[in-house]
């Protein structure tokens, strides 16, 4: 494990404040393509991190593309699709046969997925120091550029365990998650015009933990569907395949519930109305209840500032459709890189804001007008009318439900496709990528 130094260290090509799925996918690109890169990082690792654990397609072009091994051999659990359940009915969506993605989906706890992350941008030369608690942007005050960070030491319990070190760098990435404290240290507030997201999580032993299906859960009762009131939400099983499955649930800030409800009792109410088989109860739960927050929608902007750029939660790249962050986090990563090469390779310092320049207008085109889209998802399924009425009429359609899959998984290929597909891409283009 790598420890900051008492003195500055040397100034790096790159700093990226984060290990992460972001930051650590950034720091192996840039670090494959002879980037000096360092990385900063308040954890240790292995570490817990609270996610359902579970890579859509998407996410599983990213892993490629940076040449792991997805073998089962190698802890990763491989699943077929969707199962999506509500309205009383349980319908199965195989992940859609794309030329643009793999027609699969994984699953692996993030307390072994990052380390294999950051080992991965470790084995490429990245420089990783952990346990290193980054307090905000070092700004110079000629001009306005971000040129570095201060950060301290901490311990295994987070705690200060030494003074402040500047560690400088050409070009800044902000990988710091949802805090994302290195962008409010530069006055980079979150919108409050997109939608936000609270998830709870657990792990149960459960006979259901070799699943190759995705369970999603479109509608929570505290009791019989149809005689007991609907909460708030939408839940998830998926199995992880070592003898636990990942149980948890997710409530959108357009719900009436947002922000007064206690998530924790909320998952443990709707588990305990699940089939006791299932083993989702107290006496076989795996550690403690966990949760976070979901930024969606670009809910921190602009993504690049005075040569600092943000990536993933940072940003707020939550898909609003399905709470995904994993794919938007290392998908950022690697445009992020790609700019991050080019900019670097500029004589100047403008020449290198205005290559970084670029990185915005890759993620809006990407993903602007489909996370708009998202929002306004976001605000009718928070009525419960709504997302009844979705659901009871919805589901019985097999060309309906591969529509829904699509959608909110966000898969279609980027040019042709079929029917499907261009009606996905043609909404996206549609909305306004702002």
């Amino acid at each position: 494990m790598s420890t900051p130094s008492p003195t500055p260290p040397a100034e790096a090509d790159v700093l990226v404040v984060g290990a992460g799925p972001a930051g650590a996918t950034a720091a192996r690109h840039l670090a494959a393509a002879g980037v000096a890169v360092t990385v900063l990082e308040k954890t240790s690792f292995p570490r817990e991190k609270v996610c359902g654990d579970g890579l859509t397609p998407r996410a599983v072009r990213e892993l490629l593309a940076l040449g792991l091994d997805l073998s089962p051999e190698e802890g990763w659990v491989r699943n077929k699709g969707l199962r999506i359940i509500g309205g009383g009915m349980r319908v199965e969506v195989p992940w859609p046969d794309l030329a643009a993605f793999p027609g699969y989906g994984l699953v692996r706890p993030r307390l072994g997925m990052d380390q294999v992350l950051v080992d991965h941008a470790r084995a490429a030369g990245a420089v990783v120091h952990e346990r290193t608690s980054v307090v905000g942007a070092v700004v110079d005050e000629a001009t306005g550029r971000v040129v570095g960070v201060r950060a301290h030491p901490v311990d295994e319990r987070g705690r200060r365990a030494g003074g402040d070190v500047e560690h400088r760098a050409r070009v800044v990435v902000a990988a710091d998650g949802v805090s994302a404290r290195l962008a409010l240290s530069v006055g980079l507030q979150r919108r409050e015009d997109r939608p936000m997201g609270v998830a709870v999580r657990t792990y149960f032993r459960s006979p259901r933990h070799d699943d190759d299906w995705m369970e999603s859960w479109l509608e929570l009762w505290d009791g019989e569907p149809g005689r007991s009131r609907l909460l708030p939400g939408y839940g998830w099983v998926f199995g992880v395949g070592d003898g636990t499955s990942n149980v948890g649930l997710g409530v959108l800030s357009s719900s009436a519930a947002y922000g007064k409800v206690d998530y924790r009792d909320l998952l443990k109410r709707w588990t305990s109305t699940l089939p006791p088989e299932w083993q989702f109860d107290d006496e076989h739960r795996e550690g403690p209840v966990r949760g976070a927050a979901l930024p969606m929608g670009f809910n921190r902007t602009p993504h690049h500032h005075h040569g600092m750029l943000l990536l993933g939660d940072a940003g707020g790249m939550v898909n609003p459709f399905n709470g995904e962050g994993i794919a938007y986090a290392m998908e950022s990563a690697r445009l992020a890189a790609e700019v991050v090469v080019q900019a670097l390779g500029r004589p100047d310092v403008a020449g290198r804001l205005r290559a970084l320049d670029a990185y915005p207008g890759l993620v809006r085109d990407a993903w602007g007008g489909y996370f708009r889209l998202g929002g306004i998802f976001v605000r009718l399924i928070g009525h419960p009318a709504v997302m009844e009425a979705a659901t009871r009429h919805g589901l019985p359609r097999p060309l309906v439900m591969r529509f829904v899959v699509k959608l909110l998984a966000n898969l279609t290929e980027p040019r042709g496709g079929d029917v499907l597909d261009r009606v996905v891409n043609g909404m996206s283009r549609l909305a306004p990528a702002v």
